[in-house]
């Protein structure tokens, strides 16, 4: 009876510590992200608009971004982005023209299919996710409920 006791009480434990460890990786690096390099083009976008990110490695510990959308020769949105490493956290940095400084979201998890990245104080969005599945890239904002867009990207090159 002890030793049951003992063996259930052991594998709470274990299961406890590898939940939350999966959830809050101990340490992250731009290594992790380096999927994201490249030049991916938008598939899900109105006729006569086309969206872009562009994704290189700036540093050993950044990446650097843009997202744009042009319809027709007419760019119609742009925001610098950066996924950055900082004491073995990795923060995605969004700079939009609509605020007059970048916004960092903490990432929150990573997996070897992507990523959430978070900033509750954020008005919208609250929450940034990318996820990397058979060659297409879906990036989703949301609010972390019920109000969220996603993006699908196919690899350009």
């Amino acid at each position: 009876m002890k030793r049951a006791l003992l063996s259930t009480v052991f594998l709470t434990i274990i299961f406890i510590v590898s939940t939350s460890s999966s959830l809050r990786p101990s340490f992250q690096t731009i290594n992790d992200v380096a999927w994201l390099i490249g030049k991916w083009e938008r598939t899900n976008v109105k006729v006569g608009t086309k969206a872009f990110e562009y994704w290189e490695k700036e540093s050993e510990s950044s990446l650097r971004g843009i997202g744009f959308s042009m319809r027709g020769a007419d760019t119609t949105f742009v925001e610098k982005l950066k996924i950055e490493q900082r004491e073995g956290t990795l923060y995605y940095v969004a700079d939009v023209r609509e605020n007059t400084e970048p916004i960092y979201f903490k990432f929150t998890k990573l997996s070897e299919y992507g990523f959430i990245s978070e900033n509750p104080e954020h008005d919208f969005p609250k929450m940034i996710s990318y996820e990397l599945r058979d060659g297409q890239m879906t990036a989703t904002i949301s609010d972390g409920g019920d109000k969220k867009a996603s993006f699908i990207f196919k690899k350009m090159d």
